[in-house]
């Protein structure tokens, strides 16, 4: 997916893009099609993108282990210019292009940064509260019935050190 620069003049240009996630290589989780609006200035051998990006995504809960779809919303901006790369410039987000370029491919850029949004934890919604650690039972659908006050087994060596700790 290439935005074409070769003719455009120096300013504020506008892009939006309606296209199947599969357009720019994402596959599971992702579904659908995305929605990128780019704002792209150009500045002499400068150019700036502003990209605002959105896509669907299919996951399941880490609380309850439910399956769910969300939307995914990211931004970012990328610096482009033209010319060649001084020795040693190692800037995250600059990208030197030959002085005859006559386009910008944002398809791989557009793609990294769907990967990114990801959540490290994905939940189904806030309020989600997940499993009965004891039943299993989705409590999103209601309060089982298991002893809230009996405590795990695996846990009563360390409860007897706490209380001897205490009583010390």
């Amino acid at each position: 997916m290439y935005i074409k620069i070769s003719n455009l003049s120096d300013g504020v240009h506008n892009f939006s893009l309606d296209e199947a996630v599969t357009k720019i290589n994402l596959e599971e989780p992702f579904f659908g099609n995305f929605v990128a609006e780019i704002e792209l200035s150009k500045i002499v051998n400068q150019i700036i993108i502003k990209a605002y990006l959105v896509v669907n995504a299919h996951f399941e809960c880490d609380r309850c282990s439910n399956d769910f779809d969300t939307e995914l919303k990211g931004s970012f901006q990328l610096v482009y210019f033209l010319g060649n790369k001084p020795d040693g410039d190692e800037k995250d987000n600059l990208i030197y292009l030959p002085i005859t370029a006559d386009r910008i491919e944002i398809g791989k850029d557009l793609r990294d940064f769907a990967v990114l949004s990801i959540p490290m934890k994905k939940i189904c919604r806030e309020d989600c509260k997940g499993l009965c650690f004891n039943c299993g039972k989705d409590l999103n659908e209601g309060e089982c019935n298991c002893d809230k006050n009996k405590t795990d087994s695996r846990w009563l060596p360390l409860m007897e050190l706490k209380t001897k700790l205490n009583n010390n």
